[in-house]
């Protein structure tokens, strides 16, 4: 079965480079592929591109056509839409290798987009700082890499003629070791900027730190800024955030834990360009605890988890444990679709960081997942040490506090780790741990 979507032209149409979607639903992909809407995915990524889709056509496969990825009649059917509509280019919504987009170029007669390189010009757009420039670059780089010959076509049209092979090859070689060159040079730059990270994240290794993961645009930079009174960048379109943030989230018992917004996962997200960002993904290999936001009122919910779930796999991530949290409650009407998702999973939270609803429950979960592994015990500060007072208060639950001559004997819930670090910092006699049972520390 096939089907041919179609719409006419804007009126705006001349500021937008205007894009005829093509769509492929193969046996072994049907599950995870919105069929009701196959298209509303690709569409919403062409206009993040800054590009119109002006109409579509979707065929489904046993396979893909080794030459041009989707059938002969559906290639005829592409390029009279395409020419009907008027477009200037043509996006599919899946990976073509570089032999298939330069038969489909040269078939259709018109630019051809894979899904990939679609996402990729989308992070390059969105690229803020010289992290993800770089990260960007390096994957344009290494997807351009086996392309250079499609890029270079003008070449075949003289190809055997007098003094044209020597220089068309040469020029291709040269391009070869510049774009190598490059990619080494980046790879070195981003290996130094993941090491400071991670000397930055040793700096924290005592606080418990928690990271937002999740499909994207499922409202998890409007949950950071919720919970932790951040002013970040928030918009409603695809990848609007690809910088990690972290930023301190002071739960209700005082107690200040770590909070890492992460760039967007995606179906389908290329290699390269997970590979590229690794320095940014850091900070979730490094966290205690993942939050896995989920727009719950989104009719793709159930198929972006599983896709979120299989990044998270690829990524190494699947042992960190894990608190689902369904946002954007208050855009649910039918109660029961909301149940059935909570149902799928272990442990969840519902919330909406637009409305506020839900999100003491979330702190309440996330307090008593922090507490798993924490004590009770008595340590003893002096009472002009307001550094230690307050450092301690930070990251411990106040469990009773009795001032005995100079010092203040305070009685917390702290994790071990938290405890550690408190001597480590507060070295030199600030600091004292004394034993819990004892109802009058000495003085």
């Amino acid at each position: 079965m096939e089907e041919r979507i179609s719409t006419s032209r804007g009126v705006d149409s001349h500021a937008k480079e205007r894009a005829l979607l093509v769509g492929v639903i193969l046996s072994s992909e049907k599950d995870s592929v919105d069929t009701a809407d196959p298209l509303a995915e690709i569409g919403s990524l062409v206009e993040a591109a800054g590009g119109e889709p002006i109409g579509g056509l979707v065929q489904r496969r046993e396979k893909p056509d080794s030459r041009t990825y989707i059938g002969k009649g559906k290639v005829a059917e592409a390029k009279e839409l395409a020419a009907a509509l008027d477009a200037d280019l043509v996006v599919f919504d899946c990976d073509l290798s570089p032999g298939q987009v330069r038969n489909l170029e040269s078939d259709l007669e018109r630019r051809v987009v894979d899904r990939s390189e679609l996402i990729l010009d989308i992070f390059a757009r969105r690229a803020r700082t010289r992290q993800a420039k770089a990260q960007v670059e390096l994957a344009q780089l290494q997807y351009t890499m086996p392309r250079l010959r499609r890029m270079w076509t003008h070449l075949e049209r003289t190809e055997g003629a007098i003094g044209a092979r020597g220089p068309g090859e040469t020029q291709l070689e040269t391009d070869r070791r510049l774009i190598q060159k490059k990619i080494r040079d980046l790879r070195a730059e981003l290996q130094v900027i993941e090491e400071r990270r991670q000397r930055e994240g040793e700096a924290r290794r005592g606080h418990f730190r928690i990271c937002l993961v999740g499909y994207t645009n499922a409202g998890k930079s409007t949950l950071l800024n919720r919970l932790t009174g951040a002013e970040e960048y928030v918009a409603d379109q695809l990848f609007a955030t690809l910088d990690t943030r972290t930023r301190q989230w002071r739960l209700g018992d005082g107690r200040v834990v770590l909070l890492s917004d992460t760039v967007g996962f995606v179906r389908e997200l290329p290699h390269h360009l997970v590979a590229s960002f690794h320095a940014t993904l850091e900070e979730a290999r490094s966290a205690d605890l993942l939050l896995e936001v989920i727009d719950a009122g989104s009719p793709e919910a159930l198929r972006q988890a599983d896709a979120v779930e299989q990044v998270l796999g690829e990524l190494e991530l699947g042992s960190i444990p894990r608190l689902v949290v369904l946002n954007q409650i208050d855009r649910v009407t039918d109660r029961l679709e909301l149940a059935v998702l909570r149902n799928r999973f272990a442990r969840t939270v519902a919330v909406s960081a637009r409305t506020g609803e839900g999100l003491q429950e979330l702190e309440a979960e996330v307090g008593a997942i922090v507490d798993r592994d924490a004590e009770e015990c008595v340590l003893r500060v002096h009472a002009g040490d307001g550094r230690a007072l307050s450092v301690l208060r930070e990251v411990g639950v106040k469990l009773g506090e009795e001032y005995l001559g100079e010092h203040f004997h305070v009685r917390v819930r702290l994790a071990t780790r938290e405890l550690e670090r408190l001597r480590s910092e507060l070295r030199g006699g600030r600091l004292e741990v004394l034993p819990v049972e004892s109802e009058h520390p000495p003085r």
